[in-house]
């Protein structure tokens, strides 16, 4: 048996600039980190020659082709795993629509377990280039590629997007006393609602390839991650929270779906009670809202938000990762 674990993350400023219609004409650019919640994979050989997928349900097919479940199919295809296998599933947080960028960390997650199934050592950058490939390529989702490269290298990354398709992954170097207190100052907090995540990344990859108001809102956005990561460089979280509120206030024109009245609403709550900034993560229209105050602050967001729950959190330093093995006995 092998499992698997695998961070979900925090989406701070860049968010958009990693779909194909921005980044073919000009890079891309997001500051993500990975936190401490995670997806786990078990792969284990199945005493038949029949493949068990369970997740939100169960599947037991002959072949692989007759897979539902498009993710493990087209990983089990590009892997090579064709029969005798069984592969479930565990999230620490709901894995639809949440803003947390499950789908593609369950992507890589699965392809690590898989291939230390077959005896193989995959690395962050295969991991991530080969999920980009199942879920973009293969499966045709709508979406972009930070996902895939948090979910493979972990910690605080600045990602650039390129125009050749390359990505280049650096780390944010700061102190580690600033990453503990920007840690300290964020709130996570879950609306309770879930939205259809493609839904608004189609329209808003529509209007990025039509609109030039719309690119020009994507354009600032890439140069507030510039910003972030200098600052955070620079140890200085002075500016944290501006960058955050100026990168939401943009997102929210690039599709009808990312924000709502309800949404809005939350969050000048959240800012008049003393958050600087924030944001909904992921695509937009639900999951989870993301604000940054000062410590001493917090418990007045919350008392102005009772309606949402809190979710603490910490930075992830390690992407995907193996963390259990135990080998067949001999027969």
């Amino acid at each position: 048996m092998i499992i698997s674990r695998t961070p979900l993350r925090v989406s701070f400023a860049g968010g958009g600039s990693d779909l194909a219609a921005y980044y073919h004409q000009e890079p891309g650019a997001v500051v993500s980190v990975a936190i401490n919640k995670y997806i786990y994979i078990s792969v284990n050989a199945k005493f038949d020659h029949q493949i068990r997928a369970s997740y939100s349900v169960t599947e037991i097919v002959e072949r692989v082709d007759d897979l539902k479940h498009q993710l493990i199919r087209e990983a089990l295809k590009l892997v090579g795993c064709d029969r005798g296998i069984e592969i479930t599933s565990i999230s620490d947080i709901p894995s639809q629509g949440t803003g947390l960028g499950s789908s593609s960390t369950y992507t890589v997650g699965l392809l690590n377990a898989l291939y230390a199934h077959t005896g193989q050592l995959a690395g962050a950058e295969r991991l991530a280039r080969e999920a980009c490939r199942i879920e973009i390529e293969r499966c045709n989702a709508p979406i972009g590629k930070q996902d895939q490269y948090i979910a493979a290298y972990g910690g605080l990354q600045c990602i650039q997007f390129n125009p050749d398709e390359s990505v280049y992954t650096d780390p944010v170097i700061c102190k580690p006393q600033t990453r503990r207190l920007l840690q300290s100052r964020l709130l996570m907090l879950y609306t309770g609602t879930t939205r259809q995540t493609a839904d608004v990344l189609r329209e808003q990859r529509a209007n990025t390839e039509r609109d030039d108001a719309r690119r020009h809102d994507l354009r600032q956005m890439v140069a507030l991650a510039h910003n972030l990561r200098a600052a955070l460089s620079a140890d200085d979280l002075a500016v944290f929270g501006e960058i955050l509120h100026e990168g939401w206030m943009r997102k929210r024109k690039l599709a009808s779906g990312i924000s709502s009245q309800r949404i809005d609403d939350w969050y000048e709550r959240g800012r008049a009670a003393g958050a600087q900034g924030g944001k909904i993560l992921g695509a937009g229209g639900g999951g989870f809202l993301l604000l940054y105050a000062p410590e001493e602050r917090h418990a007045a967001i919350r008392a102005a938000l009772p309606e949402l729950r809190q979710v603490p959190i910490a930075f992830e330093l390690q992407g995907s990762k193996i963390i259990y093995v135990e080998e067949a006995a001999p027969s």
